[in-house]
């Protein structure tokens, strides 16, 4: 899979995000930067233009910023992906330890690399829809939302997982 068919995955293909178990490590992480870095200039271009509306009414910091601007730029951009790229793994790392729980519950064989990689596509359609709703001052509404989303798409495609095999009981020799 590109990174094409694997964003079109991300949206609304639980079957898809549950083949992705197969798949090595390194497309999925390759899908991961990719987004990050998306995500990040996307911010970094928000937070750059709405720093000027921000600081207008601050004349010292106005003159400030404008003093050291060729090196708040390049510092505050390589921070941004750099938070934004941690805070995203332990985000995808917490839910494939949820969808641990999920996979038990459902019967289903998976080890936790599998979860995870599953895991990592399941939370591109909610943090898109965080990012978004961002924009609007929700708060904690829009954390909770993004994540029973995240945890129904895990719980969707987990149904895709193979079944366990059902346990036998050992014959009493006598």
């Amino acid at each position: 899979m590109n990174l094409y068919q694997l964003f079109k995955a991300s949206l609304m293909e639980p079957k898809r995000q549950a083949a992705v178990r197969i798949m090595t490590i390194g497309k999925i992480m390759q899908f991961i930067f990719v987004f990050i870095a998306i995500l990040t200039i996307v911010s970094f271009a928000e937070w750059v233009f709405g720093l000027g509306d921000a600081t207008g009414n601050i004349d010292g910091l106005v003159e400030f910023v404008e003093e050291i601007e060729w090196l708040l730029y390049p510092f505050a951009l390589v921070f941004l992906f750099v938070s934004t790229t941690l805070y995203h793994f332990i985000k995808i790392s917490l839910f494939a330890l949820v969808a641990v729980a999920i996979l038990n519950i459902r019967k289903r064989r998976g080890e936790y690399r599998h979860l995870w990689r599953t895991t990592a596509l399941s939370v591109t359609i909610p943090t898109l829809l965080a990012f978004i709703l961002s924009f609007w001052d929700l708060g904690f509404a829009v954390s909770l939302i993004t994540s029973l989303l995240t945890i129904l798409y895990l719980y969707l495609a987990i149904g895709y997982y193979p079944k366990k095999p059902p346990v036998q009981q050992k014959r009493q020799q006598g």
